[in-house]
């Protein structure tokens, strides 16, 4: 059975992200969707609340299990008995870092591969930063996010313009 990995933060899960699970799913058994801790950045909803909001987006695919780490990655990949890492690429800026990445998890776990996925066309300018930025300022969202997440996210920018 082959297993992939797709890390990140999704704070929040978009819909850039949600396409990307939906076609790794079709081409593995088995997609976790990992929300990973990066210490360099500070996010909107806690780790647990990011989880739930991709169990919620997610729970109509049956091959797909979220989990959350703060492990390397390369070494969460070997102990979930993974050999390969989903990364999805918006735009040729994306690449370089992604590709620097993919080196040092290879490195660190030889059994370890990187796929690159563009894409769609209708999601390569969509970041989980720019939907915190549009949210901020009371867009329609709908195209962004998930519509069952929307009352979460709206919830939370709610609160965080309350505390300034």
């Amino acid at each position: 059975m082959k297993t992939a990995i797709y890390p990140g933060s999704f704070d929040p899960i978009t819909s850039g992200h949600l396409n990307i699970i939906r076609r790794s799913a079709n081409i593995f058994d088995k997609l976790i969707v990992c929300v990973m801790v990066n210490a360099g950045k500070h996010p909107m909803f806690t780790l647990e609340e990011r989880v739930d909001l991709i169990r919620r987006v997610t729970q109509d695919i049956p091959n797909v299990e979220v989990d959350a780490s703060n492990e390397l990655l390369a070494d969460y990949a070997r102990r979930r008995g993974s050999c390969v890492i989903v990364k999805g690429l918006r735009a040729g800026s994306d690449f370089e870092n992604e590709f620097q990445m993919a080196l040092v998890n290879r490195k660190l776990n030889p059994e370890l591969d990187t796929m690159f996925l563009t894409a769609d066309s209708q999601y390569m300018y969509l970041s989980s930063s720019m939907v915190k930025e549009l949210g901020s300022y009371g867009a329609a969202l709908s195209d962004f996010i998930p519509e069952e997440i929307i009352p979460d996210f709206q919830k939370k920018i709610g609160a965080k313009e309350e505390s300034k």
